[in-house]
């Protein structure tokens, strides 16, 4: 267990309650060996306890989760330390696993920044509850790498295309959006998130009923996907990846209204590892007929590859390391 480790997650109980409290906030709550170890544990011991519910959640408002350490599994591929970084997603995918057969409710309370690890920790469970600050988004292909953490399962379940786009892009998408592609099962102010665990604690009808109480009395304004939608799932229900680019180029050039979303859909599919693109659309296909214990394996496979990979380690100096995002990809398409 890395040093400082025991204190970046706290494992509490608050009566009939567990909680994981995600606490590393100067990292933004990246998950590293240890804290995932320590949230594995948790699960484990938990899992005959009786308990009512399981809430995990931040110490900080800025984020629920920006993701795993990756600059540290980069810095393990340079020193060809694969078997620590193999650790690290080995036990991260066993508790997303953990996460979505889990005997009692988890219960993800999302404010702020959502993305990659996050998101593992969050959609695999029985509910996650956002408030208006909450975004998410899976940008692996920017650092040469795929959307994993079951990504591979939950993406192509979203609607019509959205999960392709979601998955290949690394776009963000706020609250609004994530509600309405069952990303986010319930909303709630960020004070009512806050005070969440206290009221789970206390609450003896089914959490459902309570998740409906807090809920805006209006819905608030519709997420940026809406005006685009049916230019998405036009571009991305192309067969491959050559044809979504050529139907995003088709669309800027055209002019219309959807061009400027067009425009920086093309720019973002051409700043990402070819490589990964790849990968990532292939997982996607074949994760539609695959049980998430068996996409988390596919991805373990998978991540094994990708952290010996040219385009990994210069996609995280670009973006994580140096932040020059200019990096200079490698890595041969694969077939």
């Amino acid at each position: 267990m890395q040093q400082g480790d025991t204190d970046d997650v706290r494992i509490e109980r608050l009566g009939p309650v567990g909680r994981i409290v995600l606490d590393r906030p100067r990292a933004l709550n990246a998950i590293t060996l240890g804290m995932v170890e320590r949230i594995h544990a948790a699960l484990e011991e938990w899992r005959d306890a009786g308990l009512r519910a399981v809430v995990v959640e931040s110490a900080s408002d800025r984020a629920f989760c920006a993701g795993g350490d990756i600059r540290r599994v980069r810095e393990n591929s340079l020193a060809e330390r694969h078997d620590e970084s193999m650790r690290f997603f080995e036990t991260e995918y066993a508790v997303n696993a953990l996460l979505g057969s889990y005997p009692v409710p988890v219960v993800a309370l999302v404010g702020g920044i959502c993305m990659g690890g996050g998101m593992g920790l969050s959609v695999h469970g029985t509910f996650v509850v956002v408030s208006p600050q909450a975004s998410f988004a899976m940008p692996e292909t920017k650092i040469g790498f795929f959307p994993d953490v079951g990504g591979s399962h939950f993406l192509p379940r979203l609607p019509g295309h959205t999960g392709r786009y979601l998955g290949l892009t690394g776009a963000r998408i706020g609250a609004a959006d994530a509600l309405a592609l069952g990303l986010a099962t319930h909303a709630c102010s960020a004070a009512d998130l806050a005070r969440l665990p206290d009221l789970i604690a206390a609450y003896d009808g089914p959490l459902e009923q309570l998740l409906r109480e807090l809920a805006p009395s209006s819905p608030g304004p519709a997420g940026s996907l809406a005006p685009v939608r049916p230019e998405l799932e036009w571009v991305f229900s192309s067969p491959d990846l050559a044809g979504i680019s050529e139907r995003l180029a088709r669309l800027v050039g055209d002019g219309g209204a959807t061009s400027a979303w067009a425009a920086q859909t093309l720019a973002a599919l051409e700043a990402a590892s070819p490589y990964s693109l790849a990968i990532t659309d292939r997982l996607l296909v074949e994760g539609r007929g695959r049980t998430l214990e068996e996409c988390l394996q596919a991805e373990l496979v998978t991540a094994a590859e990708m952290i010996r990979s040219a385009d990994f380690v210069e996609g995280v100096r670009s973006v994580l390391v140096d932040k020059d995002h200019a990096p200079v990809w490698s890595s041969p398409v694969p077939d």
